[in-house]
C-alpha cells in the first residue's frame, strides 16, 4: 500500500509482486527549483522539450509499441481517447484540475483522472478532450488554450491509445461535477507535487506479460499523495513527465522504457 497512513477512498489493485522503484526524477534539485513555478516557467520549459504545437504535433504512435513487444505482436490501435491537462497559475505557481471518478462506476471506480474520454469518429483529440471536460466539470472549450501534448499512453488490455493535451485557462475556473461519472473535483500545484514525500515509484509485475516491461517482467507505477486521495496509473504517469518537464528534470520514460 502506497504511504503508509494516508486514507484515500479507492482501492489499489495492488499483485502480489511489488519492488521498490526508483526516487522521484526531481529528488535531487534544491528546493528553490522546485517552486515558483509560474504559467510562464512551465510553459516555456514545456516548449524547449517540444511538447507545443508550435515546435510539433504529437507523436502518431505511442512510445510503448515501438521496440521488441513482449510476448506479442505490436498491438493495434483500435480506440483512441484524449485527456485534458487544464493548468492555471494561481499565486505564481501552476496548478493542475484533476477528478475523482465516481465510486458507482464499473471501471476504474474512486481513481483520481484527468477529464477525458473516449473520442468519436472522426473527431481530433483536442476537441475530444474539450468536450469531454466540458461534459465531466463544466469548463467550456472556449475558456481553454490549447497548447501542446504529453506523451500518448497505451492501455495493452483493450487497445487504446491515450492522448495528453495541455491546456491553459486564464484563472481558477468555474466548475460543476457531472454528478453521473464525477464524485470531486479538486485541483493541485505542481510544486506540491514534487515536494518531498509526496511521490512514490513502484515496480510491479503481473502474471500476464506487459510490452515495455523490464528483464524481470516488471514495470513502473507512479504515485502521489495529495490531501484525501492517491493519484497512480495513467494519470500519475502523466503528472510525472509534466512535472519532470516543469522543474527541468529528465523525463524516466526512456529510462525505464528500454530497461
Amino acid at each position: 500500500m502506497p504511504f503508509e497512513d494516508h486514507v484515500f477512498p479507492q482501492v489499489i489493485p495492488t499483485p502480489a509482486y511489488v519492488a521498490p522503484g526508483s526516487p522521484a526524477p526531481w529528488h535531487q534539485l534544491e528546493d528553490a527549483r522546485r517552486r515558483g513555478l509560474s504559467r510562464d516557467v512551465v510553459a516555456r520549459r514545456l516548449r524547449f522539450a517540444g511538447y507545443d504545437f508550435d515546435v510539433q504535433s504529437y507523436p502518431p504512435v505511442p512510445a510503448e509499441l515501438k521496440g521488441v513487444v513482449a510476448d506479442a505482436e505490436e498491438s493495434a490501435i483500435t480506440r483512441r481517447s484524449a485527456v485534458l491537462v487544464p493548468l492555471f497559475e494561481e499565486d505564481g505557481e501552476t496548478r493542475v484540475i484533476l477528478t475523482r471518478r465516481s465510486l458507482d462506476l464499473s471501471h476504474h471506480r474512486g481513481e483520481v483522472a484527468l477529464p477525458g474520454g473516449r473520442c468519436d469518429p472522426g473527431e481530433s483529440f483536442e476537441d475530444a478532450a474539450l468536450r469531454e471536460t466540458h461534459e465531466e466539470i463544466g469548463v467550456a472549450p472556449s475558456e481553454v488554450t490549447i497548447t501542446g501534448w504529453l506523451s500518448p499512453i497505451v492501455t495493452f488490455a483493450s487497445g487504446s491509445a491515450i492522448q495528453p493535451i495541455v491546456g491553459w485557462l486564464d484563472q481558477r475556473p468555474q466548475v460543476t461535477p457531472n454528478a453521473g461519472e464525477v464524485d470531486r473535483i479538486f485541483d493541485v500545484s505542481l510544486a506540491d507535487l514534487v515536494a518531498d514525500g509526496n511521490f512514490l515509484e513502484q515496480r510491479w509485475r503481473r502474471d500476464t506479460p506487459r510490452p515495455g516491461a523490464g528483464a524481470d517482467g516488471s514495470f513502473p507505477i507512479f504515485f502521489y499523495r495529495v490531501p484525501g486521495e492517491v493519484v497512480w496509473g495513467a494519470t500519475g504517469r502523466i503528472l510525472t513527465e509534466l512535472c519532470a518537464v516543469a522543474v527541468g528534470a529528465p523525463w524516466p520514460g526512456e529510462r525505464w522504457a528500454n530497461a
